[in-house]
């Protein structure tokens, strides 16, 4: 049950990080109360369903994979882009089953990933300073006065995609889209001219030969056509997520019914913010991403807020230290984790610690820094007695070129063939695919 003490408005009451002001409070105050009237995005019972699976990915039954664009983008609310993102998250999966035995959460950064921190309040170009853009549920990326102005009527076009998004994604789900009968209805062409060509097509011919042999022993399985697909996004923006919490019938809790996964950011993590305020209060499973500079002492305390009666599938610890600080950050934070027996999945996010800007300006990620520390993460864990319980990438299923390295290594000089992301830069469909087949190998070597 939610906290006596809390209400969906009770954050208001506490210091904030990455606040935004509306300059028409008349606009802001009848955009909230729209939004607030319109149907949830999200079930209650698709939520709990999920904290369900998390449970049971604590217990080593199940594993997570969170993956989707840094920052969506209104205009990439279309068929083929939608489609491409459940694409690469169904392909990834499948390889980590192969390689995991372990079923698959499939999480994606969708529908409601739409706002993004940022480190500084304003940013200057040529000697012209203007507010930073924050994703488009608050501004627009134009560098000009009038785009970064804060526009409250911006959450309704927000909620509106996010509708769009889910709608088709449930749509192609429940027409037989992820129907492992039919891989070819989500197989990308590129795997024909990847140096990994060999391995894909070995993995996903052992799985369809394992459906044959099952099929002829037990007949049809049906239950091979229904795949879940879970949303989540950074609860950065509180006025959108508060206007669509609320209580549903027949439960007791509050449940945040934009997403089903919410998580808090490495920079509104603070324990007297506003942000551990609305999330302590919530239902739903949620998310915290943890840095270099969270302590043992700070984490334990933090847990305890969000998850004060231990629960499991509550909550997430998504690691996010970058490939230098990993061995020397995380081991401490797991053993005070393992000393207070405390319930949580470990996810490791190996991408926000390793961004860094090339010459000319441009935003990017080593392929090899990443899976240095997603490895070294696997190592930790697996040395403290516990294990890695997801993965969280920012990608894409379209071939841009943002960051370096992979089977094709890329370099700096290629990143302006097709650089396309407004904020962080993602692993491309290809990088993707090569970092789940790695990932598969080192967990069947842990099983071995």
């Amino acid at each position: 049950m939610s906290p006596s003490d809390w209400s969906p408005e009770s954050w208001k009451s506490k210091p904030i990080k990455q606040w935004v002001d509306y300059p028409d409070q008349d606009e802001y105050a009848a955009v909230m109360h729209e939004l607030s009237q319109y149907p949830p995005l999200v079930t209650s019972g698709e939520i709990e369903q999920l904290r369900q699976e998390l449970a049971a990915a604590e217990d080593g039954k199940y594993f997570v994979l969170q993956g989707g664009d840094c920052s969506e983008t209104f205009d990439a609310c279309s068929s083929d882009r939608i489609t491409s993102k459940l694409k690469i998250l169904l392909l990834m999966s499948y390889i980590l089953i192969y390689g995991s035995r372990k079923r698959v959460i499939r999480l994606g950064r969708i529908a409601g990933q739409y706002a993004k921190p940022r480190s500084k309040d304003t940013e200057t170009r040529d000697g012209v300073t203007l507010p930073s853009y924050r994703g488009p549920l608050i501004n627009s990326p134009e560098f000009t006065e009038e785009a970064r102005i804060p526009d409250p009527w911006n959450m309704i076009r927000g909620y509106s995609h996010a509708a769009v998004t889910l709608n088709f994604m449930r749509s192609l789900i429940a027409g037989g889209f992820a129907d492992m009968h039919h891989p070819e209805y989500w197989e990308l062409g590129f795997i024909n001219l990847s140096e990994h060509s060999r391995e894909y097509r070995h993995i996903f011919q052992s799985i369809s030969t394992s459906i044959d042999f099952m099929e002829i022993v037990a007949g049809k399985i049906d239950s091979l056509a229904e795949t879940r697909f879970y949303c989540s996004h950074e609860g950065l923006h509180l006025p959108y997520e508060m206007a669509q919490t609320r209580r549903v019938p027949r439960r007791e809790n509050w449940y945040d019914l934009t997403t089903h996964f919410p998580w808090i950011g490495e920079r509104t993590r603070q324990l007297d913010g506003a942000h551990v305020e609305f999330f302590r209060g919530i239902a739903n499973p949620i998310g915290v991403k943890v840095g270099p500079t969270m302590t043992p002492d700070e984490l334990i305390k933090l847990v305890e807020v969000l998850n004060p009666k231990n629960e499991k599938g509550r909550l997430c610890l998504i690691c996010r230290f970058g490939m230098a600080n990993v061995e020397k950050c995380l081991p401490p934070l797991v053993s005070a984790i393992q000393e207070h027996k405390k319930n949580l999945l470990w996810i490791s996010d190996p991408m926000h610690g390793n961004t860094h800007s090339t010459a000319n300006g441009l935003k990017t990620r080593s392929f090899d820094d990443i899976l240095k520390e997603l490895l070294g993460v696997m190592r930790i864990l697996d040395r403290e007695g516990t294990h890695l319980g997801g993965i969280h990438f920012e990608l894409t299923g379209e071939n841009v070129t943002e960051c370096t390295g992979g089977a094709r290594g890329l370099t700096e000089d290629d990143l302006v063939k097709d650089y396309q992301t407004e904020v962080d830069p993602r692993l491309n469909y290809e990088q993707a695919m090569e970092m789940a087949l790695l990932i598969a190998e080192r967990q069947a070597s842990f099983r071995r």
